[in-house]
């Protein structure tokens, strides 16, 4: 099978990183150190190549009822043009079928970024509700074919300031945002440029979206202003640290997001019906999304590992690494009811049961380690 390249292909080559197929995707998962790569976003300012993913712009009149069905938080927190809002997006059964942004720029524009493995089944399962509800929404992907816009993550405590080094047209419109708001900036060099004050890190930072054709230009631009090309490893030990769950490993289709950590993004609240709405009320939550530190010795935290509480019932690991910022051990996982924050639990890593705390999220943000 040919793996799909994003715009930065040649880029991340030139620089020596290691590829891997990523979903079918040809991406970098270092450039020699994974450990240089994390610190770097967690002390200075690293960078992403996250063009993989997908910017889907929704356009028309009926755009804000016809996502008001379509998401399980609510759009209508969303008013004030540049507000962006993390979702998710469920089957009728309640399950996940993505997790993503929407930002909000006029009435009859939002911008949607979904994750690179489920675009497909993404755009064509919101083509449908949109014919299922008659909403006469225009729905265009912007990875391929026409126009596409390509995405660079910068993250870390000087990644603002580096990028307005690279990006001094963006400043002004830029430097006000608070974290989910998003600008688009003319810029004379590059184009137009799409400027959000979102991540994947827990640290604060840009994302940019510019034309695919620009975007090379302006990555080696980063790159001389002293910001970190940073693979897919680190970006998965800052998002593990920031206790933020990766679709396809902590959540999927058949799993309830309220099981998920992700209830904070489900609004149950309103009279507002959504798709998965009956099914969520009828489940309700079934299981706790903690954090979990390793307390001994021999092994390393794994998905798919059991957790074992107190009272011999059993959960699962999702996510597990060996976190750089804290030394130790962690892992996110879905656990019984009756498993609360402060309790020991035991994980089978092999043939040895060890103890592990019970901890809540995140275990690291802003350079900061929460949990002990």
């Amino acid at each position: 099978m040919t793996l799909k390249a994003t715009p930065l292909n040649s880029a991340h080559r030139s620089l020596g990183a290691k590829m891997v197929d990523f979903g079918g995707w040809d991406m970098p998962v270092n450039y020699g150190s994974q450990i240089e790569e994390h610190n770097a976003v967690r002390t200075d300012a690293g960078m992403f190549d996250v063009s993989h993913m997908c910017v889907v712009d929704l356009k028309g009149a009926n755009v804000r009822s016809y996502l008001a069905g379509l998401l399980a938080n609510n759009v209508d927190k969303l008013q004030v043009p540049g507000k962006a809002l993390y979702s998710a997006m469920l089957n009728p059964e309640g399950g996940v079928i993505d997790d993503l942004i929407v930002y909000y720029f006029s009435e009859d524009w939002f911008r949607l970024v979904v994750n690179a493995g489920t675009a497909e089944k993404d755009v064509a399962w919101m083509s449908q509700q949109n014919e299922a509800t008659g909403s006469g929404v225009s729905i265009t992907q912007r990875r391929d074919g026409n126009d596409p816009i390509a995405l660079i993550a910068v993250q870390g405590p000087n990644a603002r300031a580096k990028v307005w080094q690279v990006l001094p047209t963006t400043l002004a419109a830029s430097e006000p945002l608070k974290p989910f708001n998003v600008v688009i900036v003319p810029d004379t060099q590059f184009g137009e440029v799409m400027v959000a004050r979102t991540g994947y890190t827990g640290e604060d930072g840009f994302e940019v979206g510019v034309s695919a054709s620009q975007v090379e230009a302006l990555w080696n631009a980063f790159a001389a202003a002293g910001i970190k090309p940073a693979g897919l490893g680190a970006r998965d030990t800052l998002r593990l640290e920031a206790g933020m769950n990766l679709y396809g490993q902590d959540m999927d289709d058949t799993v309830n997001p309220l099981d998920a950590g992700l209830g904070w993004t489900i609004d149950l609240v309103s009279e507002r019906d959504f798709i998965g709405k009956a099914a969520l009320q009828a489940k309700g939550q079934q299981a706790n999304f903690v954090g979990l530190i390793l307390r001994e010795k021999g092994g390393i935290l794994r998905a798919h590992q059991k957790v074992i509480s107190a009272s011999g019932n059993v959960g699962e690991i999702t996510s597990g690494t060996f976190s750089p910022s804290m030394q130790q051990a962690i892992a996110l996982a879905r656990v019984p009811l009756d498993v609360a924050i402060g309790d020991t639990v035991h994980v089978e890593i092999r043939d040895k049961k060890l103890a592990a705390s019970v901890v809540k999220l995140p275990f690291v943000r802003n350079g900061k380690v929460l949990a002990s």
